[in-house]
C-alpha cells in the first residue's frame, strides 16, 4: 500500500483527533451517544465490553481490541449485551466533556477504554472517513502491526499522572487512526469481498495508485489520461477501465477534484492571491480556474474566502 496517499487525502481533509473520554467502568453499566457529529475509534486498553451501533448487532470488544463507529452513528456501550441503556438515557455521556473520565458502574472499574473522537473540514471532496463502512472491528489479534504497540502505549499514558498528558494522547490519537486505517486497509485487501470503496481502493491497486501519486505530486502539470497512461506504463483504456472500477470515476474528474480541494484550502487558509492559487494547482487562466471553482463549490473563488472568513 502506498501510504503516501493515506497521509495525502488525511492532510488536505483535515482530519483530526482528539480524546473523547477515557472509560473507567466496573459491575453492570452501560452509557449511550446518539447524534455524534465525528466519527469515534474505541480503544480497549483493559477488561471487556459490548458496543451497539445503531441498526448492528451487538459486538463484544476484550482488551487490544479497537472498533469504529462513522460519523454521526447513534450507539452504546455496556457490561453486557443485556444492559444497553435506553435511547433516551444519556446523562452519563453528556455528564462528561473533552478528555475526562468517565466512570460508570459502582463496582471498582475492571474496563478501561479510550474514546477517540475524530473531526474533519466538511468543505473538502476528497474523504477518507467518510468511505469507511459503519463499523469497523480490529481484534487484538489482528496481528504484528504498530497498533498493538500505540495501543499499549496509550494504556500506559492513560495510567500516569504526567506534564502534557493531554498533548501527548492527542498526538497518539492522530497516530492510532493512520495504524487503524493502515491495518484495516491491509487485511481488507486480501479477502474477495473486501469492501474498499471508491477512494480507498487506490491505496492497494498499483496501476491507480501510482497514477493518483503522480497526481499529488504535481497537480499543476496538463496531466491528461494519455500522459498518466504513458507515465504508468499501460494504456489509455487500461487506465481509464481500472479508475473506474477502483475509484468509481475518471482520472479527469479525480484530477479537477483534488485541485478543488487544494485550492480551497489555500483560499481560505491564505492570502494568496487567486492568481497565485490558480497557477499553482494547474490553470493558466483566471477566469478558467473561476469557471471550475464556481461549478464545485456554488461560489466564486472571491465569494468562498470571504464567507470562509467571517
Amino acid at each position: 500500500m502506498d501510504m503516501d496517499l493515506l497521509g495525502d487525502w488525511l492532510t488536505v481533509a483535515g482530519v483530526h483527533g482528539t480524546v473523547g473520554a477515557h472509560l473507567e467502568a466496573g459491575g453492570d453499566w452501560g452509557v449511550r451517544w446518539d447524534g455524534q457529529g465525528d466519527a469515534v475509534i474505541y480503544a480497549v486498553t483493559a477488561g471487556a465490553a459490548w458496543i451497539e451501533p445503531e441498526g448492528h448487532t451487538p459486538v463484544q470488544l476484550v482488551a487490544g481490541d479497537a472498533y469504529l463507529v462513522a460519523s454521526g452513528t447513534p450507539h452504546a456501550l455496556a457490561s453486557s449485551a443485556g444492559a444497553m441503556p435506553r435511547r433516551c438515557d444519556t446523562r452519563s455521556a453528556n455528564s462528561t466533556s473533552g478528555a475526562g473520565v468517565m466512570r460508570l458502574g459502582t463496582a471498582s472499574p475492571a474496563t478501561h477504554i479510550l474514546a477517540a473522537r475524530y473531526s474533519y473540514d466538511t468543505a473538502i471532496t476528497t474523504q477518507v472517513l467518510a468511505l469507511l463502512p459503519t463499523t469497523v472491528h480490529l481484534r487484538a489479534d489482528f496481528g504484528a502491526s504498530c497498533l498493538g504497540d500505540t495501543l499499549r502505549l496509550l494504556a500506559r499514558e492513560l495510567g500516569l499522572s504526567r506534564p502534557a498528558a493531554g498533548l501527548v494522547l492527542d498526538r497518539l490519537v492522530d497516530i492510532m487512526l493512520v495504524q487503524f486505517l493502515r491495518v484495516w486497509i491491509d487485511s481488507a485487501a486480501e479477502r474477495p469481498d473486501h469492501g474498499l470503496s471508491s477512494l480507498l481502493g487506490a491505496a492497494t491497486d498499483s496501476i491507480v495508485g501510482e497514477a493518483v501519486g503522480l497526481i499529488h505530486a504535481e497537480p499543476a502539470r496538463p496531466w491528461t489520461a494519455e500522459t498518466l497512461a504513458a507515465a504508468v506504463a499501460v494504456s489509455r483504456a487500461t487506465l481509464i477501465r481500472r479508475f473506474g472500477e477502483v475509484v468509481g470515476t475518471t482520472p479527469s474528474a479525480y484530477l479537477g477534484q483534488w485541485r478543488m480541494d487544494l485550492a480551497s484550502r489555500r483560499l481560505r487558509d491564505t492570502d494568496d492571491p487567486v492568481e497565485a492559487v490558480a497557477h499553482d494547482v494547474g490553470y493558466t487562466s483566471v477566469p478558467a480556474f473561476t469557471r471550475a471553482f464556481t461549478r464545485a463549490h456554488s461560489r466564486s473563488p472571491a465569494r468562498y474566502r470571504r464567507s470562509t472568513a467571517e
